[in-house]
């Protein structure tokens, strides 16, 4: 009987997808000299050559695309098997590591998968609250959380999961004594309480025409605070104007603290995104994770 294996069956695939053993070891993050042996114990067992070697480019031989064909076959019915298994489950279990930024997190995500914990009680949660951008694959999550633009990542997956909207904020008592900002133009006669980190400041900013265009409208500040719920506190004491996501000032704005300002001057939004090392089959308890998150945050965009 023909001895038969798919041990590293998955780098070989992995070898003629990325078209180089340097490659395939950066995608799987193997060494280059893991891929070679993995790739010579396989032709090897076969008696076979499966690449065309040069020292400038390697190329399949006809055994080798014969049997690309049949790994890839056998691959995706397997992936077609466990996903069938997934589907069948109704629980997540294991660890899962997420990494998120500090004050969104804390008040937006953590609880959302706290819950998630809760409805699965197999499920281990290891939250890391870092305003720091982590390497995902060499730091070990499983997922981060990210506000803003996301570059490209190799070998990461991305979902646009929420919206946030930014506002323009006072309190009613600042206002009483200084009056109410109509127009950006009227920005510039109030003082404001701005975000500020490393000596830079984040200019305030507004939508202004239908291609996206941008204006910048941040009134004098003397106040510079690199922690947004410490803008807010400032904001609610009536140290001035403020420019914050809306998730974060929404209780205050509905107790009465804070006010929403300039709601006839469009808001500038930005998204949010899980991201996640990319894999063939997408762990349950992740899938469930970036579902309850798709599911929930969006009413954070809005006050």
């Amino acid at each position: 009987m023909m001895d038969v294996s798919l041990s590293g069956v998955d780098v070989f695939v992995a070898t003629v997808e990325n078209g180089s053993f340097a490659a395939a070891a950066d995608r799987l993050h193997l060494t280059r000299s893991a891929v070679a042996k993995t790739i010579a114990r396989i032709e090897a067992r076969l008696e076979v050559r499966l690449f065309h070697r040069t020292t400038r480019s390697q190329s399949l031989t006809e055994d080798g695309q014969i049997y690309y064909e049949r790994c890839v076959r056998a691959l995706d019915e397997l992936r077609a098997g466990e996903a069938a298994l997934d589907s069948g489950r109704r629980e997540a279990s294991g660890r899962l590591r997420v990494s998120m930024p500090v004050l969104f997190g804390r008040r937006c995500v953590a609880p959302v998968l706290a819950r998630l914990a809760a409805d699965h009680p197999k499920l281990e949660l290891d939250l890391s609250f870092n305003d720091r951008r982590v390497d995902i694959v060499d730091d070990g999550f499983d997922l981060a959380i990210r506000n803003g633009e996301v570059g490209p990542g190799q070998g990461l997956m991305t979902r646009t999961i929420s919206q946030q909207r930014m506002t323009v904020c006072a309190a009613p008592d600042y206002l009483a004594l200084h009056g109410t900002p109509e127009t950006l133009d009227d920005l510039s006669a109030h003082r404001g309480v701005v975000y500020g980190r490393a000596g830079a400041i984040r200019t305030w900013q507004f939508p202004t025409g239908p291609d996206g265009q941008l204006r910048e409208a941040t009134p004098p500040n003397r106040l510079r605070f690199d922690d947004l719920e410490a803008i807010a506190d400032a904001v609610e004491a009536g140290h001035g104007l403020a420019w914050l996501p809306c998730w974060l000032i929404r209780d205050r704005v509905r107790t009465g603290g804070l006010v929403p300002l300039l709601e006839n001057t469009p808001r500038l939004v930005f998204r949010t995104h899980a991201l996640w090392p990319e894999t063939p089959h997408l762990p349950l308890r992740v899938r469930f994770a970036i579902d309850a998150l798709a599911a929930a945050l969006p009413g954070s965009a809005e006050l």
